[in-house]
């Protein structure tokens, strides 16, 4: 009896359907392993980052998917700023400077005063 190539092939590949489900799983938690890994990543490295100097960030607030608005500290003045992927934009000094308190709700309080402030503001200049 002659052995043909593919005798020797089924041969070496022993293999149980047990085996081959099991390695396919193993595979797909690897996979989805290495996605929660560089999601977390993503995470804790993107944003806006505070530096020690003359230029803080007291407050900050998503407004979109990549937007955001800030107020930054900039010595004793303080200044409401709108940050998108391309550019940051000033949109008003503020005269009241915010102080920040513990409680987050009291600072979304903050933040909606200003936005509606600075609303009646643009639509006074606009007249």
């Amino acid at each position: 009896m002659a052995a043909s190539p593919f005798s020797f092939a089924e041969d070496s590949q022993i293999s149980t359907p047990l085996s081959s489900w099991v390695s396919v799983a193993f595979s797909l938690l690897l996979v989805i392993g290495v996605i929660l890994l560089l999601a977390y990543i993503m995470r804790r490295f993107t944003g806006m980052q505070t530096s020690g100097g003359q230029i803080k960030t007291v407050a900050s607030m998503m407004v979109g998917t990549r937007e955001r608005i800030a107020v930054i500290q900039v010595g004793d003045e303080q200044h409401l700023v709108g940050v998108t992927a391309h550019n940051i934009n000033h949109l008003a000094k503020l005269e009241q400077p915010i102080v920040p308190g513990s409680n987050e709700n009291s600072l979304k309080q903050t933040f909606a005063g200003i936005l509606q402030q600075h609303k009646k503001m643009q639509g006074k200049n606009d007249d």
